[in-house]
């Protein structure tokens, strides 16, 4: 038994070393191979380690509307939406102190953390009525209101929103990488819901 064991072990690293080999190969199987592999260590290894590491069951979102967009400088945005923000107890100068102040594009990567506090400016990504979570910028914290950057009002389900509702909050993005995703589902959306954020 042992010696059979010792035989297995001393062939593992030429076996090893072949299969490497094979995925290194240009044919359609060890492409297939390199997906599965490629697949298997992101759902079971990658998503889990992120998930439990940043303690939120969506560690990776990708941004899938305009709602987060802003079109041109941070000034010529906030020349168009003072009005609704400083009605909201907002100021310029706050805003400005707020994370990604600049807003999101449609197609980029967040990475989510459900570690720590919410306050004012974050933005949140949480459950609500639609079918998909919502990525908006927290305005109120009693009670937890959102509005979307690029929104000209804010939705019924950004109001009164619950704690157990939230998924997270936005602590970094990867600019345009969500697009390799994104465009497997643009053709089933509203026409003017495709495409790039004018």
């Amino acid at each position: 038994m042992i010696n059979s064991l010792n035989k297995i072990m001393l062939k593992f690293p030429s076996k090893l070393k072949k299969f490497w080999v094979f995925l290194k190969e240009d044919t359609w199987q060890s492409w297939i191979v390199s997906l599965v592999i490629a697949f298997i260590l992101i759902k079971f290894i990658f998503f889990p380690f992120l998930s439990w590491t940043f303690s939120t069951p969506l560690p990776l979102v990708v941004v899938e509307s305009c709602s987060m967009y802003h079109q041109d400088s941070f000034d010529s945005w906030w020349t168009r939406n003072e009005v609704w923000y400083e009605e909201h107890g907002m100021k310029k100068e706050d805003f400005q102190k707020f994370p990604f102040k600049n807003g999101l594009n449609k197609g980029d990567i967040v990475l989510v953390s459900g570690r720590g506090t919410y306050k004012q400016g974050d933005i949140l990504i949480f459950n609500s009525q639609y079918k998909y979570p919502l990525i908006h910028r927290l305005v109120r914290i009693d009670p937890y209101d959102t509005k979307g950057d690029n929104n000209f009002a804010q939705l019924t389900g950004e109001l009164n929103i619950e704690t157990d509702q939230f998924i997270g909050k936005s602590i970094g993005r990867v600019p345009g990488l969500g697009w390799i995703k994104l465009i497997f589902f643009e053709a089933a959306k509203p026409k003017d819901q495709r495409g790039f954020c004018k």
